[in-house]
């Protein structure tokens, strides 16, 4: 029942759609021949081919001739604009000359057999009529027909470009909202409760033996908690920042596990220029440190490295962990966000995956490099 209805609803919305499509275009022609009419007339009329005493016969004529010729113009060279714009960029306008040359011959060939009929022309008098009118219809077929082409390709053009714009601006607001989710998702995992009461209590424990160490801890969690609130909207940060973050954070941590959390950085110094998403990386790291150091008594080895390959900026998470499915990775995830704000920063060309390589678990993020 409700598949029907909503088939139904369906049918009226494009019905509905289609008689407004078809309302707009007959408004349209009707300004267009009537523009086009009077303009005929008063230029023909201040010239003195019409004299005041036909004037009506006369407007009545040119409306014809505009009837005939401008619907059938309106509607070819707007389907082959629509066609060949792309395809024919260059020609498109000798195109379109040559289709209205084409409506305009037609055109008066129908106007003056209603003329004819009507019996506005004599009888007798059909091509000669036809012969003096055929080289004023072209060429003011061909005057008003390309203005008009021109004014849509330039609207067209016009719309095309606000919706492009539209786009980007919807997709860099949808990426300045991911990254406020990951700040606020990073900001979150640093106050909570547990990890704040676990730093905390490890600071206070230093104290006593080792206060220099305790004073070090407190300047990173300060740092990392800045970092979690000053992260660029929507931009990018040199590695070299990205992996102080990232340092501070497992500096900490360790204070916490102490030898469980075993940890390497690898990345060349030439890298540090390298610009990276914000959180990227850090994101990688504490999904390591929450699903495997901190569930398994014996703790793990983190291996954080950093490369390019082929243009391509690699980074790389490794640890001894039993891995997991890059398909199972929710949405609202850590991983989730990351995935979706590497999308909208570099499109197709971004790359987050996992794999499992001598019983350990890899997870890569990949982007092009921007130095």
């Amino acid at each position: 029942m409700n598949c029907e209805m909503d088939k139904s609803a369906h049918v009226f919305t494009d019905k509905r759609q289609s008689l407004l499509g078809y309302r707009s275009f007959i408004v349209k022609a009707f300004w267009i021949v009537a523009g086009a009419t009077l303009l005929i007339f008063l230029m023909f009329f201040s010239q003195g081919f019409i004299k005041l005493s036909e004037s009506g016969r006369r407007l009545v004529a040119i409306f014809i001739y505009s009837a005939c010729i401008a619907l059938p113009s309106i509607v070819l060279v707007a389907n082959i604009t629509i066609r060949y714009r792309s395809r024919f960029s260059r020609t498109i306008v000798l195109i379109q000359a040559l289709c209205l040359v084409c409506t305009a011959s037609v055109g008066c060939l129908v106007a003056d057999l209603v003329l004819r009929i009507a019996g506005i022309v004599p009888r007798g008098e059909y091509w000669i009529e036809y012969r003096a009118s055929l080289p004023f219809s072209i060429v003011i077929t061909l005057a008003i027909g390309l203005s008009f082409a021109t004014y849509e390709t330039l609207r067209s053009r016009l719309q095309e470009a606000e919706l492009e714009l539209r786009t980007k601006q919807v997709e860099q607001e949808r990426a300045y909202k991911l990254l406020a989710e990951a700040r606020l998702s990073s900001l979150e995992s640093r106050i909570h409760p547990h990890f704040l009461f676990n730093t905390l209590n490890s600071i206070a424990a230093l104290i006593p033996t080792n206060p220099q160490r305790a004073d070090d801890m407190v300047a990173k969690l300060a740092s990392l908690l800045r970092f979690s609130l000053n992260a660029q909207h929507g931009g990018l940060v040199p590695l070299a920042q990205e992996l102080k973050v990232v340092r501070d954070y497992l500096e900490i941590e360790s204070t916490r596990f102490g030898p469980r959390l075993r940890y390497e950085i690898v990345a060349p110094g030439a890298l540090d220029s390298v610009m990276v998403p914000p959180l990227a990386l850090q994101t990688l790291v504490e999904n390591s440190v929450k699903h495997v150091v901190a569930q398994r008594t014996g703790g793990a080895s983190i291996q954080v490295a950093g490369s390019i390959e082929a243009g391509r900026v690699v980074l790389e998470v490794i640890d001894d962990g039993p891995g997991f499915s890059i398909e199972a990775i929710a949405p609202e995830h850590g991983l989730g966000n990351l995935a979706a704000r590497l999308e909208l920063l570099f499109g197709n060309a971004s790359q987050l995956s996992v794999a499992r390589e001598d019983e350990k678990t890899i997870v890569r993020i990949s982007f092009p490099a921007e130095l």
